[in-house]
């Protein structure tokens, strides 16, 4: 058993798991009765994760373990957990966002919103390399392993990570701009450039503001937005963009207006192309809630569909989460929430299985293969999930199959990461 204690110190091991099995086990049964039958009929109190007076002691062996090269001992004895570490991240937490899969077990993603210093890493099997600090968003093409790397003034794009440059864009109108999403389109000749200060279609030649636009020709009009989000359908034939303020408008690839969708709920606040295409879902918010509905493809052309209006034209897929990430594999979504999340979702708006990961999903990627998920959040946490492999402990909250095979702690003043 992997202890540092004292002999005659009670021991916290014991104390941990047992708590944290109580929990998971009493979060798992709410959670089902309240989606079965409703949660206005749930009546009994939410089950609390009674262990904050255990969470520096725990940490302190975190980082021991880590120091000590003892970190697989350490995670068979005390699986992980949020709830008591919840102070911690507010104070170390921090989002790790741009998840992007490079091949085999390597992933590329930074710390850091688009208004801060930002820091770029690899992740390769377990080793954390640093990239460049200079690095202010990296980007990945629909198809094709196109990369973005972007650096003050300037963005450029790759074949493959390192790989042959395809193009260089110099910046200028939006140099200066925070980068909140980063997509270069399948040949990489063009970048889909989503920033607070407007959306833009950048080429060689120019960078087109597409979102929003001044069509009223308003004075004191201002291209800044909040809550940007913006995609690129696979195949690149369509764009969509959305914020706070405007609905989401389908373009077509040079940025011309097609079609619009109107929120379902208060604000528009994500969009995503399914993996063949046939489906657009868009997601509106509202505080930590929100309603995502799914569109026909082929449908997108001259559309216009009302807010708040129920309508033929959509069917709803989720009528709960407020997404902040999300990704197409095969028939399914799998969208990460603002309650610590990350749910797969099918076409027809058939939830598949839901994990619990805690603070806000800033960031997912998936293996080409569909079998291995990484998953990032505001908590400073990097997390790497085998999907479909079976729980590792008893403390896992959420109904899917997976298996976390470790998670890393990026976290504000600490000597380094800690892999737990």
């Amino acid at each position: 058993m992997f202890n540092f204690f004292k002999k005659n110190k009670p021991d916290i091991r014991e104390e941990w798991n047992a708590k944290g099995e109580q929990y998971a086990s009493e979060i798992n049964k709410m959670v089902e009765f309240g989606e079965k039958n409703g949660w206005d009929n749930w009546k009994g109190e939410e089950p609390q994760d009674n262990r904050d007076h255990l969470a520096n002691e725990i940490l302190n062996l975190l980082r021991a373990a880590n120091l000590n090269q003892k970190t697989e001992q350490f995670r068979e004895s005390f699986p992980p957990a949020h709830a008591p570490f919840i102070p911690f991240l507010e104070k170390q937490g921090q989002s790790i966002e741009m998840l992007h899969f490079i091949d085999k077990q390597k992933i590329a993603f930074l710390t850091g919103t688009s208004y801060q210093k930002r820091q770029a890493y690899i992740l390769d099997n377990e080793k954390l390399l640093e990239l460049e600090d200079n690095i202010t968003a990296i980007g990945k093409s629909k198809r094709g392993n196109i990369f973005a790397i972007a650096v003050p003034g300037k963005i450029s794009t790759y074949n493959g990570w390192e790989g042959t440059l395809i193009g260089e864009f110099i910046l200028k109108e939006t140099a200066e701009f925070g980068i909140t999403e980063l997509i270069p389109f399948n040949d990489g000749r063009k970048i889909l450039l989503v920033t607070s200060e407007g959306i833009y279609l950048i080429d060689k030649d120019a960078e087109k503001l597409i979102h929003p636009l001044n069509e009223n020709n308003d004075e004191d009009w201002s291209s800044n937005i909040d809550m940007e989000n913006a995609t690129l359908s696979n195949d690149n034939t369509f764009i969509v963009a959305g914020d706070q303020c405007y609905d989401h408008t389908i373009m077509d690839a040079e940025g011309t207006t097609l079609g619009n969708i109107g929120p379902q709920s208060s604000y528009p606040h994500f969009c995503l192309f399914s993996h063949d295409d046939a489906q657009l879902i868009t997601n509106s918010c509202h505080f930590y809630n929100g309603i995502t509905i799914g569109v026909d493809t082929v449908k997108l052309k001259g559309i216009n569909i009302e807010p708040y209006a129920e309508s033929d034209q959509y069917n709803v897929i989720d009528d709960n989460m407020r997404v902040y990430v999300g990704i197409a594999i095969d028939d399914y979504y799998i969208l990460g929430d603002a309650y610590g999340y990350i749910k797969a979702i099918d076409k027809n708006g058939k939830k598949l299985w839901q994990h619990f990961l805690g603070s806000t999903i800033s960031g997912i990627t998936a293996s080409d293969d569909g079998l291995t998920l990484w998953a990032a959040s505001c908590s400073g946490m990097i997390h790497k999930l085998l999907l479909g492999k079976g729980h590792r402990d008893k403390h896992t909250i959420g109904d899917g199959n997976h298996y976390e095979d470790f998670r890393l702690l990026i976290w504000k003043g600490e000597s380094q990461p800690l892999k737990w």
